[in-house]
């Protein structure tokens, strides 16, 4: 039955009810965007509910504060007056502005004349609070009446409506309740029936049925924007705000938080009595007795859908939203006497409600021998007192042995229609938690299914939060990505990455959020995502580097999975996988200092990694983005057996020993390839060939040889003359190597042979060489592309023929690219179907 008596219909009624809260209306910009939402809705019949201006109110109250204490209250009065006299000249300039000032002006000498009488007096009745804390909404609405009016979009006549004309309440412990005989028939008077009109309606404010000013309480407007929605047979009600729509988590705390699209008016009450900022449960009642859909939409992003709030709304979601309360008190009584005695639990929350103790929840486990409950903390001594006092005797006794406070506790609440029936949701719930390392004090659960509660130390509140949001909320191929070294391999990394993330997460649900960048200067962090497009300008705006600081932040408790991407060529990041590995994080690498690095450091992190379950690809550290380690990792775990490896393992020497045929100086061909990009900034990085060689022992580790790279015979291309000094100083004395490199060119060119930097690898006898080696002309390493790398396997099965591995071998894009698809193999391991 409707509060009226009246069976219940569903609202299809013409007329719409708009409310705008305080932040909607909180300057003249602001009122001009409500306006041009209200001339947009294509309703002819339409009720504007509106706040006071954002601040008002608690201005108001204060005012009634000062008095009370004898302080001086002009200057306040004044300035809200100048407020509301500025906003009505930008909007209604002369003479509609006028008259709303002279109104605004009366207002104000009465406010000052309350003020007076509450000074002499020093005390303020609640009816007097109720009158001065009116006049914001009062005000509000005058003004947008004005303004609406002045504007001439909307059809039929725009009318102010004061609510205190209509509404008539009475107020009980349980707050006001709406006297609806008397208040539909005052609405039958007041409001025109024309088929279009605009009404813009005070919220907040009613009258009793002694005819004195009152209000409606926290979320008065609200509830006004309910009433009238019910007064008026409202096909909606929309409730304008400054956030998108209810959120499924306080983003505050949950950085994914995401806008539940619809909610049951069930799941909407149960979300709000949690803690959530959804519209208040009494609030919602007339609406929801008439069965009136509401939707929460944001003022200031009008485009955006919001949430619906109806009877039997459709979602793909089980679980709604997942809140908390913090600052609550388990307080657990526990005793053998209480089994099987009927009455306890009557005695307990009856002397409880003697003493105004409000329980927020209720856990009992079957066997009766302990009843667990939550208090708000500040309530705890009281509390404590109640209960022993209740069951003194039982105490002396020994029947009950204990009366337990446990304080600095939250309450985790998970909230859905969607959750009755359906398997898995309360094991997803404690899995998460258990996952995050979050202890569970008590359970609650209603015999709906609609909720899951659980008591938890609040210390531990937000990462609960964002661990059981991430298990309802987010694919379980969400990934944390922190990226180290974004030099020329990491910025063309997160270029391909910017490019592709909106196919991978549309194809295959694969959901890549960098969260974190670092060079040696500087290191930029997000709680949800660092945008590919702007991650240079966060690290212009980040804070100093701090290597441990970015580990746990990638390695977030409530997002599934976390990566860290070492695009440097730094041997002290290497130092940091096998902590990293172990901590469960996955490492994905183009630098060759881990696996090249002292074999302690190799068996060290490869442990790590076995232990954890984590993985570790690094196949961009040899050859770019050939499949040369893949390739030996297949060759060998399908049992063939490798006896020879051998390769040009460098991009910039393979063009150097392409390119020069004599006619120049050697060392023309190195400027020349340093101007276009393809040497390191120090050629000598290339030439003295320790770069192939770590190449080399990263392969032959593969093979399962114990090298280091001290064992590797390397032949370098650097006169020692030249090892020490500065890059510029090399680089002008870089000819005095033409001489010796010219010699050998004409000695290979007289057998017929071509030099090439050649790295070799024999498994017999373990002998690893890197050098300038005399290959004949029809040698597969003779007739290479400029950049390519080349690696030629011989094994027990490719014998006679050996296996060629060959293509670009260095650059930017290719090395990137390499390590993109070891990221998207780890995706793969971690369950997405790529």
């Amino acid at each position: 039955m409707g509060p009226d008596g009246q069976q219940p219909a569903a609202g299809s009624g013409q007329w719409r009810v708009h409310k705008f809260g305080g932040s909607s209306v909180a300057d003249a910009a602001c009122m001009q965007r409500v306006a041009d939402i209200v001339e947009a809705e294509p309703t002819p019949r339409l009720a504007v509910v509106l706040s006071a201006c954002r601040g008002v109110t608690d201005a108001l109250l204060a005012l009634i504060t000062q008095a009370e204490r004898q302080q001086p209250v002009d200057s306040g009065v004044d300035a809200l007056r100048e407020r509301h006299v500025d906003i009505a000249r930008a909007l209604i300039p002369g003479e509609p502005a006028d008259a709303y000032v002279a109104d605004l002006d009366r207002d104000c000498q009465d406010i000052l004349g309350i003020l007076h009488a509450v000074h002499l007096t020093r005390s303020a009745s609640s009816e007097v609070r109720d009158l001065i804390a009116g006049f914001g909404e009062i005000w509000s609405t005058r003004l947008f009446a004005r303004y609406l009016r002045s504007r001439a979009h909307r059809p039929g006549e725009v009318t102010w409506i004061d609510a205190r004309e209509i509404v008539r309440v009475d107020w009980s412990a349980l707050g006001p309740s709406v006297r609806w005989e008397e208040s539909r028939a005052n609405a039958a008077r007041v409001i025109p029936a024309d088929a279009a009109a605009t009404l813009v309606i005070t919220g907040f404010i009613a009258r009793t049925a002694d005819g004195l000013q009152t209000t409606l309480g926290r979320n008065g407007s609200d509830f006004s924007a309910s009433i009238f929605g019910d007064l008026l047979d409202a096909a909606e009600i929309v409730i304008w705000t400054d956030v998108d729509g209810v959120l499924s988590a306080d983003p505050r705390r949950v950085p994914d938080a995401t806008v539940i699209d619809s909610l049951s008016y069930h799941e909407a009450m149960e979300l709000a009595y949690f803690g959530a900022k959804v519209i208040h449960p009494q609030t919602m009642a007339p609406a929801v007795v008439k069965r009136i859909p509401i939707r929460i939409r944001n003022t200031f992003a009008p485009g955006k859908p919001g949430t619906l709030i109806s009877e039997d709304p459709t979602s793909i979601h089980p679980v709604k939203g997942i809140t908390s309360i913090d600052g609550v008190a388990l307080v657990n009584v526990e005793g053998a006497g209480m089994i099987g005695v009927p009455g306890t639990a009557q005695r307990l929350f009856g002397a409880l409600r003697e003493d105004g103790i409000s329980v927020i929840l209720i856990s009992q486990g079957s066997s009766e021998h302990s009843i667990c409950f939550a208090i708000p903390q500040v309530e705890a001594e009281r509390t404590a007192r109640t209960v022993r006092h209740a069951f003194h005797a039982e105490l002396r006794g020994g029947q009950i042995q204990d009366v337990d406070v446990v304080r600095g506790c939250s309450i985790l609440s998970v909230v859905g229609d969607g959750m009755a029936g359906t398997p898995g949701i309360a094991a997803q719930v404690f899995g998460s938690l258990g996952a995050a390392g979050v202890n569970v004090r008590a359970i609650a659960q209603g015999s709906s299914e609609r909720n899951i509660s659980v008591v938890i130390d609040e210390r531990q509140t937000t990462r609960a939060l964002r661990s059981v949001h991430a298990g309802f909320y987010l694919s379980p191929h969400t990934i944390s990505l922190g990226l180290i070294g974004p030099g020329a391999v990491g910025g063309a990394l997160l270029d391909q990455l910017a490019s592709q993330t909106a196919r991978l997460t549309r194809d295959f649900h694969i959901d890549l959020r960098l969260r974190a960048v670092m060079t040696s200067k500087a290191m930029a962090l997000s709680d949800s995502a660092i945008p590919l497009d702007s991650w240079r300008a966060a690290l212009e705006d980040g804070m100093a580097p701090d290597m441990l600081r970015f580990e746990e932040h990638v390695n977030a408790e409530h997002l599934p999975h976390a990566v860290i991407l070492d695009c440097s060529a730094s041997a002290e990041v290497a130092e940091q996988y096998p902590r990293w590995l172990a901590a469960g994080i996955h490492v994905v690498t183009p630098n060759k200092k881990a696996n090249s690095g002292p074999l302690d450091l190799y068996d060290e992190l490869h442990e790590a990694r076995r232990a954890a379950g984590s993985h570790y690809l690094y196949e961009a550290t040899v050859g770019a983005g050939l499949p040369i380690i893949q390739t030996l990792r297949d060759l060998r775990e399908t049992g063939d057996d490798i006896r020879r490896i051998e390769g040009i393992l460098s991009g910039t020497l393979a063009y150097l020993f392409n390119v020069w045929d004599g006619q120049q100086p050697f060392s023309s061909v190195v400027r020349d390839a340093k101007a276009s990009g393809y040497t390191e900034p120090d050629p000598r990085d290339d030439l003295s060939g320790t770069d192939v060689a770590r190449k080399l022992v990263i392969l032959g580790r593969e093979m399962g040889l114990r090298l280091e790279l001290s064992d590797v015979v390397l032949e370098g291309l650097i006169p020692p003359a030249l090892e020490q000094c500065g890059v510029d100083e090399f680089m002008e004395r870089v000819s005095e190597v033409d001489g010796p490199m010219l010699a050998r060119l004409r000695a290979a060119g007289a057998k017929g042979c071509v030099l090439r930097y050649v790295a070799a690898l024999d498994a017999a006898s373990g002998r690893a060489t890197v050098g300038l080696v005399e290959l004949d002309r029809l040698h597969p390493f003779a007739n290479i592309n400029l950049t390519d790398n080349v690696v030629r396997f011989v094994t027990s099965r490719y014998d006679r023929n050996p296996l060629v591995v060959q293509g670009p071998g260095a650059g930017p894009a290719v090395t990137a690219g390499g390590v993109f698809a070891d990221l998207l193999r780890v995706c793969a391991y971690l369950g997405a179907k790529l």
